[in-house]
């Protein structure tokens, strides 16, 4: 997603303390009232982005983080691991060897929060309305495979697939494909403001301010069927301005868990234990941080331009100067934890060398040094995005090679920009939709692409990726897949720079955070709770 900021876990399950344990599941329950989680997430309505919690609009980790609580899907990922379940459904399964064919029947008496049955006219109802809207963020492009969609009676569903994709299966637990009442939301446009009407484990009440969200209440959802026990009866989010606020507000109490937001600084005071009462966890994550280059732009339409960048960047400075270590250098979109990994960028560009950097650029006539603007969102990757872009920008001009200057812009004039290739070369952020390669690579390379990037190659978007998910053992997709990543090296289209560290923070008493993201790094509120007496 281009959600997505910088550090989520690899798999929820292998989430391990840095200080104590968390301690067990005994006594977790509601009897301390709310669990508070504490963001400094920005989830807010414009112009543009009028309905930021719709799922044919919502395409950020921050909303999806709502979403994944209020809305079933016809599955869900498991506790930990990464191969999907029923939720909504009670079973599942293709019905052809070409994974062209995807056939569902809903579990009995399915409703509404609101009362209303749940039927599979709903399910059909969700996805084609995605389709049918197609908002600018691109969501709809996680569907952009369903041919047709099948309601043989009021519990089954047929979807029919334009195409093979073993990776279907997960496609449907993500909130692109969450499960709409037909009779609250309309089929052709998208519900402003911040309301929801879902069948989920939680129901969600919000309060906003200035059109942006300050906080929701997820209140256990008395008709939800499924097979979710939430740990607490209720859980707040609430979202903060900065980061030093949120963190006062863990050290007084006032919020017992915190995954996202902090800075490194911050981090390092948690691990050291100066925030008394507060354990830290990490692991390694599957959040990214790339450029995105518009490769029909003047200033880096040849492929030269944009090789020269990928010789001069230095991940490691990055990593260490602007990060202080709590993210990693990466040298492809595919993080290093993750299945068909390879070190694309660094096999093809090595350490940072000026010296190739000039000699390719020489040997392509491209007269230096070459204006460039980098641009950057101001307000949704955290605090240390500027530094990153001043460090990049000394990194370029400090070559000779590059007249780079900079400018950043807010979210939601940011993204609407980069969406219409209004910025030459510019920085995003990538979490993963679901736990399979396969999110890190087609979201980026196919023609309907979420970024609306003109990038465009044949062999990868004809041949390798249509292959890659016609392999159910997904094994067999890791020639290709590590094929594509050889490609993207070659032509530079986006340049990998690092992926981050997961962090979680928790007060004493607060159990179940081992469990509070699943393997695409969707929080699973009800897995939190309190100790009793606490």
């Amino acid at each position: 997603m281009n959600r997505k900021s910088l550090v989520l876990p690899a798999l929820a399950g292998l989430l391990t303390s840095s200080l104590a344990a968390c301690g067990g599941d005994e006594g977790a329950g509601s009897d301390g009232g709310a669990i508070i989680v504490g963001s400094t997430d920005r989830i807010e309505a414009s112009k543009v982005g009028n309905a930021p919690l719709d799922p044919a609009q919502a395409y950020d980790f921050a909303s999806w983080s709502v979403l994944h609580s209020t809305f079933q899907t016809l599955m869900r990922l498991p506790r930990s691991g990464t191969d999907p379940i029923p939720d909504a459904a009670e079973q599942c399964g293709f019905r052809d060897r070409q994974s062209e064919q995807y056939w569902c029947k809903l579990r009995k008496g399915l409703k509404f929060s609101n009362g209303h049955d749940l039927t599979s006219a709903d399910v059909k109802f969700s996805l084609e309305r995605v389709l049918r809207i197609k908002d600018q963020t691109g969501v709809w492009s996680l569907l952009s495979n369903v041919d047709k969609v099948e309601t043989p009676n009021d519990r089954e569903i047929v979807i029919h697939l334009s195409s093979p994709d073993a990776t279907f299966p997960s496609k449907l637990t993500t909130p692109a494909a969450a499960i709409l009442d037909s009779e609250v939301y309309r089929k052709d446009a998208v519900l402003k403001g911040f309301d929801m009407v879902g069948s989920g484990p939680y129901t969600a009440k919000t309060e906003v301010r200035n059109n942006r969200l300050t906080k929701v209440v997820f209140t256990k959802n008395s008709e939800y069927k499924g097979d979710v026990e939430p740990r607490s009866d209720k859980v707040e989010m609430r979202f903060f301005d900065d980061a030093k606020t949120m963190e006062e507000a863990l050290t007084k109490g006032d919020i017992d868990v915190v995954n996202r937001g902090f800075s490194p600084e911050q981090i390092e005071r948690l691990d050291t234990g100066e925030v008394k009462g507060v354990r830290l966890q990490e692991t390694s994550g599957q959040g990214i941080r790339y450029l995105v280059f518009d490769t029909t732009a003047p200033a880096v339409k040849n492929r030269a331009v944009r090789q020269a960048i990928a010789h001069i960047v230095d991940r490691q400075a990055l990593v260490r100067d602007v990060y202080k270590r709590t993210a990693e250098p990466l040298y492809s979109m595919v993080p290093n934890n993750i299945s068909s990994h390879t070190n694309s960028f660094h096999n093809e560009y090595g350490d940072p060398d000026v010296t190739a950097a000039r000699t390719l650029l020489q040997q392509a006539g491209v007269e230096t040094p070459v204006d460039l603007t980098l641009t950057y969102t101001t307000d949704h990757y955290g605090p240390e995005t500027a530094q990153e872009f001043k460090k990049l920008q000394s990194q370029l001009n400090s070559s000779g090679l590059f007249s780079v200057r900079i400018e950043g812009f807010k979210w939601t004039e940011f993204r609407p920009a980069a969406s219409k290739r209004e910025y030459s070369a510019y920085g995003m952020g990538w979490l993963p939709d679901f736990p399979d390669p396969d999110t890190y690579i087609a979201p980026f390379l196919t023609k309907d692409n979420f970024l609306n990037s003109p990038y465009h190659n044949k062999t990868v978007q004809d041949d390798l990726i249509p292959k890659t998910r016609q392999e159910s053992q997904r094994a067999l997709a890791v020639k290709d897949l590590q094929k594509i990543q050889d490609i993207i090296a070659d032509d530079v289209p986006y340049l990998p720079l690092w992926q981050g560290n997961q962090y979680v923070a928790a007060r004493d008493g607060i159990v179940g955070t081992e469990y509070l993201l699943d393997s695409s790094t969707m929080l699973q509120l009800w897995e939190i709770g309190r100790t009793t007496g606490d």
